[in-house]
């Protein structure tokens, strides 16, 4: 059977990749992509617990394709295990000048500078107390307004305004397209950003509140990570998503890879797979991790696993491969579980740290 998206992908590539990008929601919105990617039903060797919370498989969708919370339910219904959107930020803001976004096709990646571009937090929290949470997890992405000189008030008030309907949260602190941000991750920094968004969060929920985490660069030196990791045990984090985008643009051959902004894509997958297992180690594992970056197959999200992720996610593979990707991902993954013994996606995750486990 051919697969539908193999017949429009000629034609999107007519279209300026943010174009192309706003069509693939409207595929969404409409319908029209559940209709011709019907899930099969997920091997049970798939499920698995984090923070409390169930998943139907570990493999989601990455923050910043659905910015607006616009189509979440829609991603579930394709296979995804949970899905984040975002990044939102308080205010709406339209984001870096076009254009933005560029498809790096010998790569197999995308370089992006859109600077948050977002609806703001009013439209995407409607949305969110709209939707029927049995449906799926759902992450929210917060990010603070370009012009917000008190980044932990931006922080704060999201999460205090949101923690009633995500199923985590996650301070970006690491976007390379805000100017500042990255800074973010300094040790004071993001302690201050932590505990003001935390007490936000408790104060809002009477009862369980939703695990908040923390997303990190790819491009942090051995000290940067070693303070973060430290940050993220004292301050007692409930999760990293390891990584953002990345500003290296080594060993890239094609036209668009001198553009400004953040790389995602294929050549993401060795850095932020490296930095994910060197971040289990100085967590002793204590802390569950998203693993994110270069995903393509099944074998990438196995290698995540195995370095230590109890999550990953996907989204510029998608841009390549479309929805059928994401079956093939978790049958993939299913093979390589059996094959190497494991019962379930738990028993894999941080299994390069343990001797004898088989590679």
């Amino acid at each position: 059977m051919i697969d539908p998206y193999r017949l429009v992908l000629p034609l999107l590539r007519r279209f300026d990749t943010e174009q192309a990008h706003r069509f693939a929601i409207w595929g969404l919105k409409s319908g029209l992509a559940a209709r011709f990617y019907p899930p099969a039903p997920d091997d049970p060797i798939l499920a698995t617990t984090v923070w409390g919370r169930s998943f139907k498989n570990p493999v989601g969708l990455a923050a910043g394709f659905d910015k607006n919370a616009e189509i979440p339910d829609a991603a579930l219904a394709l296979g995804f295990g949970f899905v984040e959107v975002g990044g939102v930020t308080p205010l709406p803001q339209n984001g870096n000048p076009q254009p933005r976004l560029f498809r790096l096709d010998a790569d197999r990646a995308v370089i992006n500078r859109m600077g948050f571009n977002n609806q703001g937090l009013s439209v995407v929290l409607d949305r969110l107390a709209r939707r029927n949470r049995k449906n799926g997890p759902i992450g929210v992405n917060l990010g603070k307004n370009k012009d917000q000189t008190d980044a932990a008030a931006d922080y704060a008030a999201l999460a205090g305004r949101l923690a009633l309907h995500a199923d985590f949260l996650v301070i970006n602190v690491s976007s390379p397209n805000t100017p500042g941000l990255r800074a973010l991750q300094n040790t004071d920094f993001l302690t201050g950003i932590i505990r003001a968004a935390r007490t936000a969060r408790d104060s809002a929920v009477i009862g369980v509140s939703p695990p908040l985490l923390i997303k990190i660069a790819p491009d942090l030196d051995s000290a940067e990570i070693a303070d973060i990791a430290k940050v993220a045990r004292e301050e007692n984090v409930d999760g990293i998503v390891i990584s953002n985008t990345t500003v290296s643009r080594q060993g890239l051959s094609s036209a668009f890879r001198d553009e400004t902004g953040g790389l995602s894509g294929a050549p993401l997958l060795e850095s932020s797979t490296r930095l994910l297992r060197r971040m289990y180690e100085l967590t002793g594992g204590t802390i569950p991790l998203i693993g994110v970056g270069g995903i393509g197959g099944g074998a990438d999200a196995y290698a995540k696993i195995r370095a230590g992720a109890s999550l990953v996610q996907l989204y510029t593979a998608l841009v390549f491969e479309g929805p059928a990707l994401i079956g093939r991902i978790k049958h993939e993954l299913v093979i390589l579980l059996k094959r190497d013994g494991f019962k379930n996606v738990a028993e894999a995750v941080g299994a390069d740290h343990r001797a004898g486990t088989r590679p």
